[in-house]
C-alpha cells in the first residue's frame, strides 16, 4: 500500500480546524509515565540509494530457498501473479463493505462473484460473503445446526477434524449447555459404528472433514446418511482444491460445507490472515451467519447489488443475530474469487491431479525409506501421515539440515487420535516438483 505522508501545512491547517495548537497538546491525556519523554532514538537519515543498499542487507538474511511439505491446514499452492496484480489495485485493498450498499457497487459485485463460485464449486444452492477462517467457520455451521435443528445438546465431530478446529468449536459452547462429542477414528477415518451408537435425538450436526486432518478420504455419504437418519444436520470441512478430483459436498448429502479458503489464491503469509467459506442449501439461508450479497434492480431498471441478508446483532434484534460476522475477510474473498475464475473446472481439475498424483509419488518414494511407514491404508488426496519408527525428531533434523520443511509433527496436538504417535503430516502441492520430492527422499534415506 503507498505510503501517504502530511506535510507541515497540512499538519498546521488540520490542528487549526480542529482548535488545537500542537499534536502534543492531544496527548495531554495520556499520564506523564507513560510518555517516553525524549526524541525516539533512529538512526541518522539515509538517502534513497543508501536505503535500498541497507534494505537489501537485512533481505539477503531471510532464508528463501527452502522447500514446503507442511500442512495441516495450510498448503503451498500456486498463486498465479495476476491474483496479486488485480487484488493490489487501490479500489480493492482500500475498499470496505459499508453499511449503505448502495455506496460500494464494485466490491459487492466482487462478492457477489464470490458467492456465485462457491456454490459452484460446492454445489449448494447459497454461500454466505465470507467468514474468518476455517476454524471459526466449523463452529459458525455448528451453532447453525443448532438454529435449525433446533437442538442444543449435542454437537458430534469426528477424530479426523483439525485438532485446532476441534479446540474452537468447544471454546465457543463452553459456556452452553451443549456437549461437544469426539467420534473416534478407526483406520485414519472416522468410526462409523460409533458415529451410530453416539448420535441421538439432542445431536445438532455431525461435523466431519474431507480430506480429515491425517489426509484420508472420509465416506461422506455414509456419515452424511447417519446425520439425516437421525434429524441431525451433516457439516462437511472441505478442502477446496480437493473438489477438482472429489464429489461435491452437496453432491453427497451434506447439508452444510465450510472451508479453509487459503488454497485459493491466499499465500501462507505468516500464518493469516486467511478465508472463511460456508455455503448451505436454500431451505437453511435464513438461519445462516454473515452477509448475503444480492442482485436486483434499482428504480429506474438498472441492475445492482445490495447486502440482502444481514444477521449481525448491529442491524437487527439482538436475540435474532446469527453472528457477530461483520468485515469478514472482504480482500481474501476477491483473491479467491479472482483465483476460481482464473482457474475455471479444468485449471482446478489439473492442479488437483497435480497434488494427487505428486503426493502418492512421494508416499511411495518415502516408504521405501527404512523405518518409514504410511500410517494409513486409506486413500489420500494431497496430504498423508507418515509413521517414524524411533521418533520423527531426527527425520525432522536432517530434512531442515537439507532446506526441507515437514509436519506438523502429530504429537503436539494433544486431543490428536489415539495410536497416532510418531507420527508426522506431509503435504505435497502442485507446486512441488520431481525433483524437490526426489532430493528429499535422498536427504532423508
Amino acid at each position: 500500500m503507498s505510503y501517504l505522508y502530511n506535510t507541515p501545512e497540512q499538519q498546521n491547517q488540520m490542528l487549526e480546524t480542529i482548535g488545537v495548537d500542537s499534536i502534543n497538546e492531544l496527548l495531554q491525556q495520556i499520564p506523564e509515565t507513560l510518555q517516553l519523554g525524549r526524541p525516539l532514538d533512529l538512526p541518522a537519515p539515509l538517502t534513497e540509494l543508501e536505503l535500498e543498499q541497507q534494505i537489501g542487507k537485512l533481505a539477503a538474511q531471510n532464508n528463501a530457498d527452502r522447500v514446503c511439505f507442511l500442512g495441516g491446514g495450510a498448503y503451498d499452492h500456486f498463486v498465479p501473479a495476476v491474483v496479486d496484480e488485480i487484488a493490489s489495485r487501490g479500489e480493492f485493498y482500500t475498499a470496505y463493505t459499508p453499511y449503505q450498499a448502495e455506496a460500494s457497487q464494485g466490491t459487492l459485485q466482487a462478492f457477489f462473484e464470490y458467492q456465485s463460485l462457491i456454490c459452484a464449486l460446492t454445489g449448494f444452492d447459497v454461500s454466505n460473503a465470507s467468514l474468518y477462517e476455517g476454524g471459526t467457520s466449523v463452529s459458525e455451521a455448528a451453532f447453525m445446526a443448532m438454529r435449525v435443528t433446533r437442538r442444543h445438546g449435542k454437537i458430534l465431530i469426528s477424530e479426523g477434524v483439525h485438532p485446532e478446529y476441534r479446540h474452537v468449536v468447544e471454546t465457543y459452547v463452553r459456556n452452553l449447555d451443549t456437549e461437544v462429542v469426539t467420534i473416534p477414528t478407526i483406520k485414519g477415518t472416522t468410526d462409523l459404528n460409533r458415529a451410530k451408537e453416539l448420535i441421538d435425538d439432542q445431536t445438532a450436526c455431525l461435523v466431519f472433514q474431507q480430506t480429515n486432518f491425517f489426509g484420508c478420504v472420509e465416506n461422506g455419504e455414509a456419515l452424511c446418511e447417519i446425520a439425516k437418519e437421525n434429524g441431525a444436520l451433516s457439516v462437511v470441512s472441505f478442502d477446496p482444491i480437493s473438489l477438482g478430483v472429489l464429489k461435491r459436498p452437496a453432491d453427497y448429502g451434506a447439508d452444510i460445507g465450510v472451508a479453509e479458503g487459503q488454497s485459493l489464491g491466499i499465500p501462507l503469509q505468516y500464518g493469516g490472515p486467511y478465508l472463511g467459506i460456508l455455503a448451505c442449501r436454500n431451505e437453511y439461508v435464513r438461519k445462516m451467519p454473515g452477509r448475503l450479497i444480492s442482485m436486483t434492480t434499482d428504480r429506474e431498471g438498472k441492475q445492482c447489488y445490495v447486502l440482502g441478508l444481514q444477521t449481525r446483532e448491529q442491524h437487527i434484534r439482538r436475540d435474532k443475530a446469527t453472528s457477530n460476522i461483520c468485515t469478514n475477510q472482504g480482500l481474501l474473498a476477491l483473491r479467491a474469487t479472482i483465483y476460481l475464475s482464473l482457474m475455471g473446472p479444468q485449471g482446478l481439475r489439473e492442479a488437483a491431479e497435480l497434488c494427487c498424483h505428486k503426493a502418492h509419488y512421494a508416499a511411495e518414494q518415502l516408504t521405501k525409506i527404512d523405518g518409514i511407514e504410511l500410517m494409513f491404508d486409506a486413500p489420500f488426496f494431497k496430504e498423508f501421515t507418515l509413521r517414524v519408527s524411533g521418533g520423527v525428531d531426527q527425520l525432522l533434523q536432517k530434512a531442515a539440515a537439507a532446506g526441507f520443511d515437514l509436519g506438523p509433527e502429530l504429537n503436539q496436538f494433544p486431543t490428536v487420535a489415539a495410536g497416532t504417535e510418531n507420527g508426522i503430516l506431509v503435504a505435497v502441492t502442485e507446486s512441488r516438483t520431481k525433483e524437490e520430492i526426489d532430493a528429499l527422499v535422498n536427504a532423508l534415506a
